[in-house]
């Protein structure tokens, strides 16, 4: 989707900055660039479209049909749409915040944001291309269970209380899903939406990927297996931790598995690793922090951390 802007970026971070690629600082520079203008467009078009959308439809119908169902549904569809959504954690954001505005379930939104880092196609290809296809099954499963259990348990808090963005409802009821405006109307009031919802994340999605950048290149592959190479209870967990600051795709951190693996890291403790850094980032929690209140951001990091650290554990025992 974006090779035409990764071109440009290459040429200007390379041929204009005259900067190395195999440098740290060459590479920082590049990711920082490629990525915040990708997130930018992802969130100004996202956000955009779906106020659009909110202009036609009474998108309260769809909301009371997911909650009318069984609290598994929502869940299992988004956890499902994030397996086609090629995204990493603070790409997956701007949908989510499309998912918010069009006021689907909380728990429902967040179980989209757990699947779409951690399963997405890109990473399953990999998976089977290094480990063959029942390992790849195994992480798609337990991918899912977390994002569904996990997004289930969320919204079982109540958790839309936290959420620190206005959500606002849609004008008229169910029975009438007509709204009086004209196109003109329309493009005004979503750009309008779309801009102040902008404003008042931008600066944070800089910061965070920035963050991302600093880290990006610079994976101290050694030492990370000096402590989680051997087969004690504490490297799981510490594979986790190590993981959370660190900033990556799942196609971007998938061949650094291979290498911890072949470094003697027991496969769950490296699957754990790639986990943390896919669906649990600093720089996500930065951008998340404008969005979401510090307590729900809390208990997402919580929920999702002891999920992947249990499946961890299950891979270690079972491989």
């Amino acid at each position: 989707m974006f090779s035409w802007w990764e071109k440009i970026v290459d040429y200007l971070v390379y041929g204009v900055f005259a900067l190395d690629a195999n440098t740290t600082m060459g590479s920082a520079i590049h990711f920082f660039i490629y990525d915040i203008v990708k997130i930018f467009i992802l969130l100004i078009t996202i956000i955009f479209a779906v106020s659009y959308l909110r202009t036609w439809f009474n998108v309260e119908k769809v909301r009371a049909y997911l909650q009318g169902k069984s609290q598994f549904t929502g869940n299992i569809l988004a956890s499902l749409f994030g397996i086609i959504t090629p995204f990493c954690t603070c790409s997956a954001i701007p949908l989510f915040l499309g998912f918010l505005q069009a006021r689907i379930p909380i728990g429902v939104t967040f179980s989209f944001l757990i699947s779409a880092p951690l399963n997405n196609e890109i990473a399953i290809a990999m998976l089977f291309g290094l480990f063959g296809w029942k390992i790849t099954a195994l992480y798609i499963g337990f991918g899912l269970l977390i994002a569904i259990i996990g997004g289930y348990l969320i919204g079982k808090t109540n958790a839309e209380k936290y959420v620190l963005i206005d959500v606002k409802p849609m004008e008229g009821c169910c029975e009438n899903p007509e709204i009086s405006f004209d196109s003109k109307a329309r493009i005004k009031e979503a750009w309008d939406y779309t801009m102040d919802i902008f404003k008042k994340i931008y600066i944070y999605v800089i910061l965070g990927v920035g963050v991302g950048a600093f880290i990006h290149g610079y994976v101290p592959t050694d030492f990370i297996v000096k402590y989680t190479g051997g087969d004690a209870w504490y490297t799981v967990p510490l594979a986790v931790v190590l993981g959370i600051p660190m900033y990556s795709s799942a196609a971007g951190v998938m061949p650094l598995v291979e290498v911890l693996t072949s470094k003697g890291m027991l496969l769950g403790s490296a699957l754990s690793f790639m986990m943390a850094v896919t669906a649990l980032s600093l720089p996500e929690a930065m951008i998340l922090k404008r969005v979401l209140h510090i307590k729900l951001i809390a208990i997402f990091f919580a929920i999702i951390g002891s999920g992947i650290i249990l499946i961890g554990y299950i891979f270690n025992a079972i491989l």
